[in-house]
């Protein structure tokens, strides 16, 4: 690819992160306006699905993507992805009812699933031979926090001064253009030395990651832990699981090989990825609830305590090129991230009924710091140290990861709070609260609260441990010679 061919690529690459990180927050802002248009009745009461279709949808389809990126080529999956994304986000801007709308996200996740993960192989397959090693990490991380500050403020928008169904459509002309150009500029590599795809091992992961994400999303919620429903959920989810466990060591060409785990970058990398899917669960969620219940900010205000912490994901963005030709590393950047995110968590657990908000916008910006380090810098350490091929399941693999991190660290953490607070009725109830009664509610639910995030600063001092084992030289890979191609 010449000079120009490598721009526009790293340039649909910027443009299709910025799609997926915004379908993330642009539709929480347009809820109210979907529910009063297509359902008022009932509608409220899936909302939820809106949200779940979509990120049951992506988890599934991550292992496939990896596999696929090294057997057809990363352009073929990138393209299949944009695509599916794109009718997804046509049809649910067309939706006529709240069904189809939640069906049509299920659609728009499958392409969603590889919008992040996948572009990142195709970044890494882009880079020339004296392109900066942080190039699109860094560049990626100031996308993905100026993505996460306007988002909410983009839905809102376009639910307030057009309709909700703009916070669809307006996917569809970045992403065209994103689409035509990717077919007429990427001209990538594909390893032809194997064409074999495990779908049995796919299929069972799929299974496994949609198992377990619907055990966290209704566990405590729609569910009792302990209903026949939750329990029947999870034991299918560990029978997946063990299933696709003893499909990978006994086929050929496995979804998610073995061997990956034999390399400590991936191994550890791998590991801290999920525990950082944990923590950042705590970091967001819970500080958005204590907005509302606790200082009685409102929904679309207390987004906006969010920019604190994208400012601080650009600015490692900003930063990391510098920092990498003085001498940082992709592990002391991951060393440095685990340190200060850390730190951001132990503020957090200081909060209280009266807390400055500028103390808990310093956490959040602290958190941010932390995370733009992990995110990027994880997933360039992986791809550093991946066989070259099969740099698409490990890249894939990171993604995946801190998926089913994130889910559990949802549960974990929602049930760990319901059972330290102690307040009046329960934590749902608090809203409802009036006088005293809330006075003491509130009390008991910061108290509680303080208890998680002193537990998200351990997960964060555990992702500190694991980096502090990450090797400091990497030997040179001895990569077998394959036939290519380029597509």
């Amino acid at each position: 690819m010449t000079e120009t061919r490598r721009k526009l690529g790293f340039l649909v690459c910027l443009v299709t992160i910025v799609l997926a990180v915004l379908d993330l927050q642009i539709v929480s802002a347009a809820t109210v306006p979907i529910v009063r248009d297509l359902d008022p009745g009932h509608g409220i009461d899936k909302i939820p699905w809106l949200v779940s279709a979509f990120s049951l949808a992506s988890a599934a389809m991550l292992p496939l993507y990896g596999r696929l990126c090294d057997v057809v080529g990363a352009k073929r999956v990138f393209l299949g992805a944009l695509g599916t994304f794109l009718a997804g986000s046509a049809l649910c801007g067309a939706a006529p009812s709240i069904g189809w709308l939640i069906a049509s996200r299920a659609v728009q996740g499958v392409g969603a699933g590889g919008l992040m993960s996948v572009t990142m192989v195709v970044i890494a397959q882009l880079k020339g031979p004296g392109e900066k090693k942080n190039k699109g990490a860094g560049t990626g991380g100031i996308v993905a926090g100026g993505g996460m500050a306007v988002g909410p403020w983009l839905g809102g928008f376009l639910a307030d001064h057009a309709s909700w169904r703009w916070a669809f459509y307006v996917n569809l002309p970045l992403g065209i253009a994103a689409l035509a150009t990717a077919v007429v500029v990427l001209k990538l590599p594909r390893v032809t030395h194997s064409r074999a795809i495990d779908f049995p091992g796919a299929a069972l992961a799929a299974a496994f990651s949609t198992t377990l994400l619907l055990v966290t999303e209704w566990g405590g919620r729609q569910y009792a832990w302990a209903s026949p429903q939750i329990l029947g959920l999870a034991l299918a989810s560990a029978a997946a699981l063990a299933l696709f466990l003893r499909r990978q060591v006994t086929t050929a060409e496995p979804i998610l090989p073995p061997s990956l785990f034999r390399v400590p970058e991936l191994r550890l990398g791998f590991a801290i990825q999920g525990l950082m899917g944990v923590a950042m669960t705590g970091a967001m969620y819970y500080v958005l609830v204590y907005l509302q219940v606790a200082r009685g900010v409102a929904s679309s205000s207390a987004g906006l305590f969010l920019i604190p912490m994208a400012a601080g994901i650009t600015a490692v963005g900003i930063a990391a090129g510098r920092l990498t030709e003085r001498g940082w590393s992709e592990r002391t950047f991951v060393i440095s991230g685990a340190v200060v995110t850390t730190a951001a968590f132990l503020l957090l657990a200081t909060t209280g009924t009266t807390t400055s908000l500028w103390q808990l916008r310093t956490a959040l910006l602290l958190v941010g710091i932390g995370f733009g380090q992990l995110l990027g810098q994880l997933i360039q350490l992986v791809q550093e140290a991946a066989p070259r091929h099969q740099l698409g399941v490990a890249t894939t693999a990171v993604r995946f990861f801190q998926t089913l991190g994130t889910a559990l660290g949802a549960a974990l953490f929602g049930t760990l709070l319901n059972r330290l607070y102690d307040g009046p009725g329960d934590v749902g109830s608090l809203a409802a609260l009036r006088g005293a009664a809330h006075t003491e509610g509130v009390a008991a639910y910061v108290s509680a609260m303080d208890t998680v995030f002193l537990c998200g600063a351990g997960v964060m001092a555990l992702c500190l441990l694991l980096a502090l084992r990450l090797p400091k030289d990497r030997p040179a890979q001895a990569e077998p010679v394959r036939d290519t191609v380029a597509v």
